[in-house]
Parts: structure tokens; C-alpha cells; sequence
């Protein structure tokens, strides 16, 4: 099977980077296919099994990483698992497509350290913590006791930036949606 291109998009929630991953999906020349991550949370809202996430238990995800099916994979909090299963990959390059990876940090890393050739690892970065905040609470999904969780994390995985091939400054979000197209459209070699 001929090996696509793998570009992850990490950043802290509410960096924007679900958006920019989403824009990048709209433009056929890049060829791009999203990794549907598998997670052993329940769905929230109108999320569904096999589009937004494959959703596991946390014994069969346990199971999972037994068997080494997974590519990366990390227990965000207590019991609360997400990870890439590697027929997951599979399945896109046997398309013909590149994977694009909308991931936490830590998973964005380790497919790095796995694909180093293939994997193209940017990182998007919030105007600041603050700001982060506030989108986190207009999302109003989550208590303020997640969104707490997540703004401590948030200030961990910023100090990883510089890991990452490239870093996207999200202050501007038209800006940082045409960088985007233009590291992808350099990566993958398609020049306008």
C-alpha cells in the first residue's frame, strides 16, 4: 500500500484548530481524509459513532491497546481514553489521500516520532490563555470545572509548540486558515 502524507493539527482546546482542520477539508486539490479518533467518553450533543469519533468502551478501548491496535493513543483524564487506530490510517491511504489529524499534543508528537518523513506537525496557537477561556465558555459544553482542567493543561501543552514542525498564530482566524492551505499545499507538493 502506497503511503500518503499524515498532517496534524494540535493545540490546546479552544485554539481553533477544529475550524482550520475543517477549512482544509473543504479543498479537493489537497486530498485530504480526517482521522476519525477513537474515544472511550460518551458522544456530546449531536455527535455520532463512526463520523465525529468511534466511540469505545473503556474495556473494549483497553482491549485495544492490548492488542497494539492503536498508533498513538493516551488517557487524557481518569478512564477517559482517545486514540488513532492504525486501520484507521489504513483506510484513508488506501483511498489515495493524505490523513489530516485533528489530535491532542501528545498523540500529534508521537505520530511525528513514528512517520517523521511522512507527517507534517503543526501546531496552532491561541492569542493567550485568556482568551482560551472565554472561547471555551461560549462553547458552553463543558462545567467550569472542565473548562479549569482544561485551561491547566492548556499552559502544559503550550510549552510543546516549539516540538512541532510549525506554529500557526490563531489571533487572526482568516489568516491562520490561508497558512494553513499554504504549509499543507507546500507539504504535500502541490503548487499554485
Amino acid at each position: 500500500m502506497e503511503k500518503g502524507k499524515l498532517i496534524i493539527f494540535s493545540a490546546p482546546s479552544g485554539s481553533g484548530k477544529t475550524t482550520i482542520v475543517r477549512h482544509l477539508l473543504q479543498y479537493p486539490e489537497l486530498k485530504l481524509e480526517f482521522s476519525i479518533s477513537a474515544t472511550s467518553r460518551p458522544p456530546r450533543g449531536e455527535e455520532k459513532d463512526g463520523e465525529h469519533y468511534y466511540f469505545l468502551s473503556t474495556e473494549d478501548f483497553k482491549k485495544h491497546i492490548k492488542h497494539g491496535d492503536f498508533l498513538e493513543w493516551e488517557e487524557v483524564y481518569r478512564d477517559n481514553f482517545y486514540g488513532t487506530l492504525k486501520t484507521e490510517v489504513e483506510r484513508i491511504w488506501a483511498m489515495g489521500k493524505n490523513v489530516i489529524f485533528d489530535i491532542d499534543v501528545a498523540g500529534g508528537l508521537r505520530i511525528k516520532r513514528k512517520f517523521p518523513e511522512e507527517t507534517l506537525a503543526v501546531f496552532v496557537k491561541p492569542p493567550s490563555v485568556d482568551e482560551l477561556k472565554i472561547r471555551l465558555k461560549k462553547r458552553k459544553t463543558e462545567s467550569e470545572d472542565k473548562i479549569n482542567m482544561r485551561i491547566a493543561k492548556a499552559s502544559v501543552e503550550l510549552a510543546t509548540a516549539p516540538q512541532f514542525d510549525k506554529i500557526i498564530k490563531n489571533y487572526d482566524l482568516d489568516t491562520a486558515k490561508q497558512e494553513a492551505y499554504d504549509l499543507v499545499a507546500g507539504f504535500i507538493g502541490l503548487h499554485k
